[in-house]
């Protein structure tokens, strides 16, 4: 299986032969896509710099000993997952890249097991990466829900024993689902799981900006002064950043 399938038939070389034609054909009467041409080295870019941005996370949360607490340890492991995405595109694209400049020669049977493992890492990464940010969603609604409870329900074992919980069933439904990728219930299961965590994810944040609001207002209303319309803009700009 192929998670990135659609974007390799752009970026396949279209006229290294007769035979790349025949089955793009074959894959589809349109013929619009053979003349867009996004070369390998605008993935390898766009992968560079997104492994940057979390690499910066990462050392940010680990050398700050401020930051040494369960929230930036589910913020941690969500930019590894994002980190272990460029990683997988950066070795694609930089073995797709070596290969049409005839650097390297790689049997058939090689590059389909590289390309399932390829496809495994990707895959447990954008299921982890879900799955910490809807950890995080949960995180953020005890911290507002049950403050004075936070520090005894979030413990730092139990943080643990969750980032653990989130890796080892990312990696495992992940291989499930590059074995049984033909299966439709692996792609039902796919697509529940997407639209599971974002109306988790909406519920829990919309949920909080109601808090937020009642809170504004109630304080307005003791204190007999107008809630500025910009502390609500605030707080609807920063919940669209957040999903």
């Amino acid at each position: 299986m192929s998670t990135l399938a659609p974007l390799r038939l752009l970026r396949e070389p279209w006229n290294t032969s007769k035979g790349n034609q025949s089955n793009v054909t074959t894959v589809g009467s349109s013929t619009w896509c053979q003349g867009l041409d996004i070369p390998n080295e605008f993935f390898l870019t766009l992968g560079l710099v997104s492994l940057m941005e979390n690499l910066l996370v990462v050392a940010a949360i680990l050398k700050n000993r401020n930051l040494h607490s369960p929230m930036y340890y589910f913020i941690c492991c969500l930019a590894i997952s994002d980190m272990l995405v460029s990683v997988s595109n950066l070795v694609e694209t930089l073995f797709m890249l070596l290969m049409e400049h005839g650097m390297l020669v790689i049997r058939a049977s090689i590059v389909r097991h590289m390309n399932n493992v390829i496809d495994m890492l990707t895959c447990s990464s954008v299921v982890s990466s879900l799955s910490f940010l809807g950890v995080i969603a949960v995180d953020r609604y005890i911290t507002i829900f049950y403050a004075l409870r936070y520090h005894s329900i979030m413990t730092l074992q139990r943080a643990v024993v969750t980032m653990a919980s989130v890796w080892l069933a990312s990696t495992i439904s992940s291989t499930v689902f590059i074995i049984y990728y033909r299966n439709n219930a692996i792609l039902l299961c796919l697509i529940s799981f997407f639209l599971f965590m974002l109306v988790l994810m909406l519920v829990l944040y919309i949920h909080m900006f109601a808090l937020a609001r009642h809170h504004l207002r109630s304080m307005s209303s003791q204190q007999k002064q107008p809630v500025y319309r910009s502390s609500s803009l605030k707080g609807a700009v920063t919940l669209t950043i957040l999903l």
